[in-house]
């Protein structure tokens, strides 16, 4: 397995251990009724407390930023250009999402977005990488 393809399957396990760090506080918060239920009426963000309603989002984006990294994962791996600096970049991704979600949940402005823009650039080089 490719470097890339290693840091794309701990970026998921990632994901998973977000989830769980979310959705325990969140079910003792809101309660399994809640939680269990349909949903129709929850307004999550507002009825848990801060730290959790950071969570779900830092949860949402990496969600959203793992898309783009598991495009560049499978094109940098599938073309055989992985490189060095592209397994580096996937590491870096990967130590940024690990970083970013304390970053989120204890509100370290504006060290998350910057913590961000680092896994982000790390994605894009990778995909710069495989097309130069």
């Amino acid at each position: 397995m490719t470097h890339e393809l290693t840091a794309l399957t701990l970026a998921g396990l990632l994901q998973v251990i977000q989830f769980v760090l979310m959705s325990v506080p969140a079910n003792l918060e809101l309660g399994t009724r809640q939680t269990l239920g349909n949903r129709d009426n929850l307004n999550f963000e507002g009825e848990v407390s801060p730290r959790t309603a950071r969570l779900y989002r830092a949860l949402n984006n990496h969600f959203e930023g793992l898309i783009l990294f598991s495009i560049a994962c499978v094109v940098v791996s599938v073309s055989a250009q992985s490189t060095t600096l592209t397994a580096v970049c996937a590491y870096t991704y990967l130590a940024a999402r690990v970083l970013y979600v304390p970053a989120y949940a204890f509100g370290w402005t504006p060290w998350r977005s910057y913590i961000w823009m680092i896994g982000f650039s790390a994605t894009f080089v990778m995909l710069a990488a495989a097309l130069f």
